[in-house]
């Protein structure tokens, strides 16, 4: 049986940044993921999309990103369990809990800390017919390697960030690029929204709206789509690739027989205070919670994983008071093992 301070289910973003705090705080982690590396979907689906909105870094590929924070949390030894799913969590007589995976690995630890992003997801698809027959053939729905659709055409639909965010990206990259959506106005931000307009003005993206693509077309591979834009006849487009980007349908899986409070296929959490659950010793961080306001943006997830570890201190060490410290002041392990200090000074109590 594997025994830690901290199990996090779920090793995307959120879930190493928590290694990182919780190491801060002297707790050991542990973390389980179904995907057979650490990253999430950053490193299985987007690992070549960027990120704008990460302090520090004007632009970030979302697999540089899984780099930097393993790289930032590996000092504290984190455990891994890759590949396997965590299927059932029972509570002891001495408070801990054991987390069991669909292979049988068990963990146990005083609390647990969930930050399985969406859970399982599979993509929304347009309904059109034969599209199955398509996938792989010139129909994608994820994007992970760009390249290629180097000097290729590209015709994407969707209006939200994905949509936004890949077609501002594929300009540089594909030979044209085509974005369709069904609505006049975007969901995106709106940096993203203005960027997008930018390229159409200088004829590097062509955007088509109010818009629906209504058929493929093409005998072993895709060839085209079928247009139709509102109150008028359909058109034929020639493309190499066709990426309908119309997000993931997300699924807790078997977190969600866990007695958990769900609303809306997410975890509800107290962010007034740590972001635990309605049990007792188990969190719920990132994407994979839910409570007023919420924002599923990483940055968010960061901020959720550093209250959650102050808040999981308590419970490993109860009465204990900590003496919390600025990093620029404490000092941490480097990277290669030596002490890197700082003076002793500006120092902040809590209880």
């Amino acid at each position: 049986m594997i025994e830690t301070d901290i199990l996090i289910i779920g090793a995307g973003p959120t879930g190493l940044f928590a290694v990182f705090e919780a190491g801060l705080l002297k707790m050991k982690c542990h973390l389980i993921d179904a995907l057979p590396q650490a990253g999430g979907q950053c490193s299985e689906i987007y690992p070549k999309k960027p990120i704008y909105d990460i302090p520090a870094y004007p632009e970030i590929l979302a697999g540089d990103l899984t780099e930097k924070l393993l790289e930032q949390c590996k000092q504290f030894e984190p455990g891994f369990t890759l590949g396997e799913r965590a299927e059932t969590i029972e509570k002891q007589t001495d408070g801990a809990f054991i987390v069991t995976t669909n292979k049988g690995t068990q963990h146990k630890a005083p609390v647990v800390a969930i930050a399985g992003g969406l859970g399982s997801f599979e993509p929304r698809k347009p309904v059109l017919k034969n599209i199955d027959f398509y996938e792989d053939r010139g129909v994608a729905y994820i994007i992970k390697d760009p390249e290629i659709y180097r000097n290729k055409k590209v015709v994407i639909s969707g209006g939200g960030d994905s949509a936004l965010d890949w077609s501002i990206f594929l300009s540089t990259v594909a030979s044209e690029v085509t974005l369709i959506h069904r609505r006049n106005e975007f969901r995106g931000a709106l940096d993203s929204v203005d960027k997008v307009q930018e390229l159409k003005d200088s004829g590097l993206i062509n955007i088509i709206t109010p818009a629906e693509v209504t058929a493929l077309i093409g005998e072993t591979q895709l060839e085209a789509i079928e247009l139709t834009k509102l109150g008028e006849s359909p058109v034929r487009i020639e493309t190499d690739n066709f990426i309908p980007l119309f997000g993931l349908s997300p699924k807790l899986g078997p977190i969600g027989e866990w007695g958990l409070e769900i609303e809306k296929n997410a975890i509800k959490v107290n962010n007034a205070l740590d972001y635990q659950t309605n049990i007792p010793g188990v969190f719920a961080i990132g994407d994979v919670n839910t409570y007023p306001g919420k924002l599923k943006l990483i940055l968010c997830g960061f901020h959720e994983a550093t209250l959650m570890c102050q808040a999981a201190y308590q419970i490993i060490n109860p009465g204990k008071r900590y003496v919390l410290k600025y990093t620029t002041v404490s000092g941490i392990d480097g990277f290669d093992g030596t002490r890197k200090e700082a003076p002793k000074a500006v120092i902040k109590s809590i209880n």
